[in-house]
């Protein structure tokens, strides 16, 4: 068995910040960032920008446009599948798992209520694929319900008959969404959508997801909580290491361990990767961090849509800025500190506010 490498926490930042491109030399192509990303999130809130563009935008910097993640969509080398983009390639890594749906060997009570589910409203299932083979891409409304067994939520999804079964029906690789017509959902069959590469058998595929996850992060439990969609543990790919003040083992991309480090300023998405796992972040770089868009005013201690601030290997504040686009400005109505910053974190981290306006094509104005 590997001897554990021995990281500092210094250490283990510059691991992660390597691994998702945020030293001072930028890439230079977005798909060449979504293949080591692996993914952009998307989150239909745009306080600044949406989230995937925030996201490479910090990589790439002023020269990347909206438009190209929209034309990578638009000719599906990037494709949506669970409210994240992938690499059109990538597909092939869970196509088998959509085939052992709802989930290879024992399955779970919450697996087997959901297999019911869809087996009760099978002519439903039938009738949008049916619906969709005649006429798609179609937009969800547009789909007919005629579900017998209705949905039974206490969240919002309760009787949202379709929207249930179509992720269902995206899980078991039946459809998948096609594009986007404003805010919008265009369904497709899948067999039209997804690229037709052969199809990798499910624990290859699953070994390698984990590999592509660990590159991305660059430093990631073997197991750690379960969150929806997206893993944030990686299994026994990669080397163990520890981190100096932080209990248990880790798994590291070796890969990222002897490059040399130059940081910069970068803001970031409140769902980039660097800080998506909330603990994580606060074990390596000991950052507190939540979304507070969802609390009431009184009680929000960084803004509505703050961005994480990060300056070198350290995560040290928090952006909280709003894009009025109606009067054409970007307003930073504070920049919180959770480190002093001194006089060259600052420069560096204003021109990146600076930047942040040019590139949304607004003047930049500070509140108060």
């Amino acid at each position: 068995m590997a001897k554990p490498h021995q990281l500092s926490r210094q250490d283990a930042r510059r691991v992660a910040v390597r691994a998702q491109l945020l030293q001072r030399d930028r890439p230079t192509d977005l798909l060449s960032v979504a293949r080591r990303l692996t993914l952009f999130q998307l989150d239909p809130i745009s306080a600044v920008a949406p989230s995937a563009h925030l996201v490479a935008w910090s990589r790439l910097g002023p020269a990347y446009s909206p438009d190209d993640l929209d034309a990578a969509v638009a000719d599906r080398r990037l494709i949506e599948l669970q409210a994240l983009l992938r690499p059109a390639e990538d597909l092939a890594l869970y196509r088998a798992e959509m085939a052992a749906w709802p989930g290879a060997g024992p399955l779970r009570d919450w697996q087997v209520s959901i297999r019911d589910w869809v087996a009760d409203n099978d002519a439903c299932r039938r009738d949008i694929l049916a619906r969709l083979r005649a006429a798609g891409p179609l937009p969800s409304r547009q789909l007919p319900d005629t579900c017998v067994r209705p949905w039974r939520s206490t969240g919002w999804t309760n009787n949202k008959n379709i929207t249930k079964l179509l992720d269902y029906m995206v899980a078991r690789g039946e459809v998948a969404v096609a594009g986007r017509k404003g805010r919008d959902r265009l369904w497709d069959l899948a067999e039209r959508v997804y690229p037709d590469d052969p199809v990798v058998p499910l624990a290859e595929a699953a070994a390698e997801r984990n590999r592509r996850r660990l590159a991305a992060l660059g430093l990631a439990r073997s197991r750690t909580t379960e969150y929806p969609v997206e893993p944030g543990d990686v299994g026994e790919v990669g080397e163990p290491a520890t981190v100096e003040g932080v209990r248990g083992e880790w798994r590291v991309d070796p890969a990222r361990l002897a490059e040399p480090f130059a940081g910069r300023a970068a803001l970031l998405s409140p769902f980039d990767r660097l800080l998506h796992d909330r603990l994580r972040a606060m074990e390596i770089f000991e950052y507190d961090y939540q979304l507070e868009m969802y609390k009431p005013v009184g009680q929000r201690r960084w803004g509505y849509y703050a961005l994480p601030i990060l300056f070198g290997d350290r995560l040290v504040g928090k952006l909280d800025a709003t894009a009025d686009r109606r009067a054409g400005v970007l307003v930073v109505n504070a920049v919180h500190q959770d480190v002093p910053f001194t006089a060259e974190m600052a420069d560096e981290i204003d021109r990146e506010i600076a930047e942040l306006a040019g590139w949304l094509k607004l003047d930049l104005r500070r509140a108060g």
